[in-house]
């Protein structure tokens, strides 16, 4: 499928957006790391991931104002996937 509208996520890294976010995420993450002050960290991984996650998954709903379809295709993930994410988060009942 040749669409000029799928991002190549090759060319993700110097985009705009991937500039400013690192730029952020490193500042944020740098910042949590330093405010444990000896405390070991745990998961790291799931708390950034839910933190990026949920704002993303409300924007590209408001999008596509909550089609779920459309939102699934967008994110590059199933349906399903995209309806588990959306109860986990308590977006959806």
């Amino acid at each position: 499928m040749n669409n000029s509208n799928v991002i190549n996520l090759h060319n993700v890294k110097n985009t705009p957006l991937s500039t400013g976010l690192n730029a952020t995420i490193r500042s944020s993450l740098s910042q949590y790391l330093n405010d444990l002050d000896g405390e070991k960290p745990g998961n790291i991984y799931g708390m950034v991931m839910q933190q990026v996650e949920v704002p993303l998954l409300e924007l590209i709903m408001q999008h596509v104002d909550g089609n779920q379809s459309k939102a699934a295709e967008c994110l590059g993930i199933n349906r399903g996937t995209l309806r588990k994410k959306l109860k986990t988060y308590k977006l959806i009942k």
